[in-house]
């Protein structure tokens, strides 16, 4: 049995990020897209929770020496809330990235808590 899990792009800064990268970019991140819609247990290499954060995990990809991240959390049932991506230049990840992902996190919870 396969898993399938949906993408939810919260707010604009996913896409942006997105469009703003060269083709061969979009498409490994297209490629782990699909890895984390219907692979059960998603490998390390592609996702990973981030450390001191409550359920914030980060999609890895890596093209050539390039390394990009995207920040994300997981929602009921099988969907997978998608925020905010950058280019990684250093082995920290940038505090503003981290913390706007945190902030949208929240955002995305508080506009849910109140449809419900």
């Amino acid at each position: 049995m396969t898993t399938e899990r949906q993408l939810i792009f919260f707010k604009h800064y996913f896409t942006e990020f997105y469009l703003a990268q060269s083709k061969k970019v979009q498409e490994k991140i297209e490629y782990v897209f699909k890895i984390l819609r219907t692979v059960e247990k998603v490998p390390k290499k592609f996702l990973d929770h981030m450390t001191g954060t409550d359920g914030l995990y980060e999609i890895r990809i890596e093209v050539g020496s390039d390394i990009f991240r995207v920040f994300c959390c997981f929602d009921k049932g099988n969907l997978v809330i998608l925020f905010n991506g950058f280019q990684k230049k250093s082995q920290k990840t940038p505090k503003q990235e981290l913390e706007l992902a945190e902030k949208l996190k929240r955002e995305y919870f508080q506009i849910k808590n109140k449809k419900l």
